[in-house]
């Protein structure tokens, strides 16, 4: 009998908190609208005020649709058949805000959703879903002068080929003659040199800037890393030499012959996002005369140690999400500034592995590089 009413007791315990869970659980608001990362005149995906995201995928004879989110695609939602031969569902709860990659699996099959404009990540052309940001200002499309991101073709002997960079101009370059300082701002593994610029909104990030007087201009400059020569999960195998050639020997080079740049350590950054970081760290560290500001954004932390016999830079500023490793960043920003250096650390509240995170953690140190 007692361990009749241990058991009831527990139950009615368990209906009670999933019942509770259930009632805590704020209702789906139906204000959903398409995703302003579309095609034209497509009106799925959608997402709503509360950052849910609502897909609808044509496909009557699969068996099984179901939508994977996230770098990799990681997670998923399983999308319902209706009558008409469409699949629709929502994500189970809202998402972080900012920019995702997706894909659709269609009976174990990986393909894009047709609705939506494709980013590279993953190491493919994945589809882009945007969900909209409390400060989604500090990089919106405005009526303010803009910057010109062009694409170049440089020589790159060691790789017996012409490769690809993407480079901002502040507005007026093309009418000016003053000299600009340089950041070169790498892209993480499965990226390529269009995510800072796509995906990244960097352009519009610096013309706001720019606009509201809270930085001295510069140039972007943005490559590819090679990164993507190794698979994912096996990072350590990533050689950085054939890169640092291609960066400092080639591009740097190219870079300064051609623009209006002011060719100085003092007047040139690097920074890059997750695997970009680890370049930024590595190459800053072999090459300390190259480069005067350094920037890891949910790429690693320097030490104190780092910099044995070399030195300092004029600025370090490290960065992650909240729902990464903050205390890391935090107190790797702390050993600096106690061992003497001017070191920034930043942590972007409620964003994971993401663009959101980097939008701001570039929003964050633009203003503090070339001072």
């Amino acid at each position: 009998m007692k361990n009749f009413l241990k058991i009831s007791i527990l139950a009615t315990s368990m209906i009670c908190s999933i019942n509770f869970a259930q009632a805590q659980k704020p209702a789906i608001i139906e204000d959903f609208k398409p995703s302003e990362l579309n095609q034209p005149q497509q009106e799925y995906p959608m997402v709503n005020s509360q950052g849910y995201a609502r897909f609808k995928i044509i496909a009557p004879t699969a068996d099984s649709v179901r939508v994977s989110l996230g770098l990799g695609g990681r997670g998923g939602t399983k999308l319902a058949k209706a009558e008409d031969g469409s699949w629709m569902g929502t994500t189970e709860g809202p998402m972080d805000e900012g920019f995702h990659y997706y894909n659709v699996r269609i009976d174990g099959g990986k393909f894009n959703d047709p609705g939506t404009l494709n980013y590279y990540g993953s190491v493919r052309w994945e589809s882009g879903i945007e969900i909209p940001a409390k400060d989604q200002d500090f990089y919106a499309l405005k009526n303010v002068p803009h910057g010109n991101v062009q694409q170049i073709l440089f020589p790159s002997p060691s790789t017996n080929t012409s490769r690809r960079a993407f480079i901002y101009t502040p507005p007026g370059y093309e009418k000016g003659k003053y000299k600009y300082p340089v950041l070169y701002l790498q892209h993480g593994w499965g990226e390529d040199e269009t995510a800072w610029m796509n995906q990244g909104r960097a352009n519009l990030i610096m013309d706001n800037l720019i606009a509201a007087g809270k930085i001295k201009p510069f140039i972007i400059v943005n490559t590819y890393g090679m990164t993507n020569e190794v698979k994912f999960g096996k990072i350590r195998e990533f050689k950085i030499e054939p890169f640092q050639t291609v960066l400092v020997d080639e591009l740097i080079p190219y870079v300064d012959a051609n623009f209006r740049t002011i060719a100085k350590k003092e007047m040139r950054a690097m920074a890059g996002l997750s695997m970009g970081g680890m370049e930024t760290k590595t190459i800053t560290l072999n090459k300390p005369d190259v480069f005067g500001y350094y920037g890891l954004l949910s790429g690693g932390i320097y030490a104190s140690t780092d910099f044995k016999d070399k030195p300092q830079p004029k600025l370090i500023f490290i960065s992650c999400g909240s729902k990464e490793r903050p205390d890391g960043v935090k107190k790797a920003g702390e050993e600096l500034k106690a061992a003497g250096f001017n070191a920034v650390s930043y942590v972007s509240e409620g964003t994971a592995h993401e663009f959101q995170t980097w939008r701001r953690s570039l929003y964050q140190m633009a203003p503090l590089l070339f001072r």
